[in-house]
């Protein structure tokens, strides 16, 4: 994995680019995610069901990770079974 690689969930329609970093598994739903989607979908685990916003950026805890959404979907993003977190936007600069 690394930047600009394209990941899709194989749980749900979530799909992702990566923006940052590399060696991880990324899951979404509580399943790995893959470079194509399967024939059939997998199940969401009930405790990574809060969704994906598409154009939001997910990254961890640590920062050393960052995923831009490309496609939203009913499974949320995590890493070994801790979630992403959407990234805060950066503040203008005043004009006063």
């Amino acid at each position: 994995m690394k930047p600009g690689t394209k990941l899709k969930s194989t749980v749900c329609s979530t799909e992702v680019m990566v923006i940052r970093g590399s060696g991880v598994v990324v899951e979404c739903g509580g399943a790995p995610m893959a470079d194509e989607r399967p024939a059939e979908l997998g199940t969401i685990k009930p405790a990574f069901a809060q969704g994906t916003q598409i154009g939001k950026r997910y990254v961890d805890a640590a920062g050393t990770l960052e995923l831009l959404c490309v496609k939203h979907g009913p499974g949320s993003l995590s890493i070994g079974g801790v979630a992403l977190q959407l990234k805060d936007a950066k503040p203008l600069p005043a004009s006063d």
